[in-house]
């Protein structure tokens, strides 16, 4: 289990790592066969599934979101943690407040993704 030291430093790189837009320091968080869902998936992927799996996929889809969103910038709200996960709540695009719950492995690299955006009624 992570120490509360390490899941601050890796939500402080992963945060900075977004709002730098470097997308070779983003994807350095994840495994090469992560899983990642997300209702964006649908939207900017166009996978229906609103899953992906794997290091190449994530690549693409994030570089769509940041040449889709160039003054993306995300604001830590809270950080909480389980026992081999963390969730990291922020303010997103839009002002959108969103959810990543993470399952991290034994080198605290990202395998599991859950993705949640407030929920906005029409």
């Amino acid at each position: 289990m992570p120490s509360p030291q390490d899941i601050e430093a890796f939500a402080a790189d992963w945060y900075d790592a977004w709002n730098s837009h470097d997308l070779d320091r983003i994807l350095s968080h994840y495994r090469d066969d992560v899983v990642f869902t997300s209702p964006l998936i649908t939207e900017i992927a166009g996978d229906p599934s609103g899953r992906l799996q794997g290091k190449a996929a994530l690549r693409d889809y994030f570089a769509r979101g940041l040449e889709r969103f160039p003054d993306l910038a995300f604001e830590p709200l809270l950080l909480t943690a389980g026992v081999d996960s963390v969730v990291l709540t922020y303010v997103s695009v839009n002002g959108r407040r969103s959810c990543e719950a993470m399952v991290l492995d034994s080198d605290e690299l990202v395998q599991e993704v859950r993705a949640h955006y407030e929920w906005a009624a029409e």
